[in-house]
């Protein structure tokens, strides 16, 4: 039976007198990996920061795990964990020293071994873990966000352009980490413009343009989205 977690029914968003989402509706289940694919001003980030609290609908409605967004940001806020395309941490602190940071923050108590756990399952060096994050790549930075997520226990992650500025490696093991935490349980939804991407890791992707969802992808039993159909379907509309 599926389980929906992250939901937008007839969405809009209007700043004046543009309107940004125009009746966006899609469900994201529990374990699922949603792509909401789409070019610059497709209104990909207003979708994104509707869910997190920052931008209010002007009709219709959001929520993350049957808590509406605007009545009960709070709640929402407790159950996700955030990764925007730039992460920050901070760059003078070890990734031992930035997780252990955050989560005293928010008030979390783990143990090293719970930190060391989270650390070695997104696939963190120990040789990194006492270096400084001037020191890191773009892809250690995000693995260092990721198990600063699953520390918090976030049922529901957010992900914003997720693949930017990584190189092929990077993107090949970070996809196979979105795919093992999905697995395990998790709610992905991410916001992306990089096709071949979407089409590598999520359940199902949905092309959004001048902020109306003009399409839908899934896959087919085991097999992967099909990038070709996906990449026709984009590039016609990003023409």
């Amino acid at each position: 039976m599926l389980n929906p977690v992250v939901v937008a029914q007839s969405l809009c968003v209007k700043f004046g007198n543009n309107n940004v989402l125009d009746d966006v509706s899609f469900t994201v289940n529990q374990g699922e990996v949603f792509a909401l694919l789409g070019g610059n001003g497709a209104g990909k980030s207003t979708t994104l920061k509707t869910f997190l609290g920052t931008v209010a609908p002007s009709a219709g409605s959001a929520s993350v795990m049957g808590h509406v967004v605007g009545e009960n940001n709070d709640a929402i806020r407790n159950k996700i964990a955030y990764l925007p395309e730039s992460v920050m941490l901070y760059g003078h602190m070890t990734g031992l020293e930035n997780v252990e940071y955050f989560l005293s923050l928010s008030g979390l108590e783990r143990s090293r071994t719970n930190v060391e756990d989270a650390l070695n399952r997104v696939a963190l060096q120990p040789d990194a873990w006492h270096k400084k994050l001037s020191e890191y790549s773009k892809g250690m930075r995000q693995k260092t966000a990721i198990a600063l997520a699953l520390l918090r226990e976030a049922p529901v992650l957010f992900l914003d352009e997720p693949t930017s500025g990584l190189d092929p490696s990077a993107i090949d093991e970070f996809n196979q980490l979105v795919t093992a935490l999905a697995n395990s349980g998790s709610t992905i939804f991410m916001v992306t413009h990089d096709v071949y991407g979407a089409c590598q890791v999520a359940h199902r992707i949905g092309l959004l343009d001048n902020g109306k969802v003009v399409g839908v992808f899934e896959r087919n039993g085991g097999e992967l989205i099909d990038t070709e159909e996906v990449h026709t379907a984009f590039a016609k509309r990003n023409a």
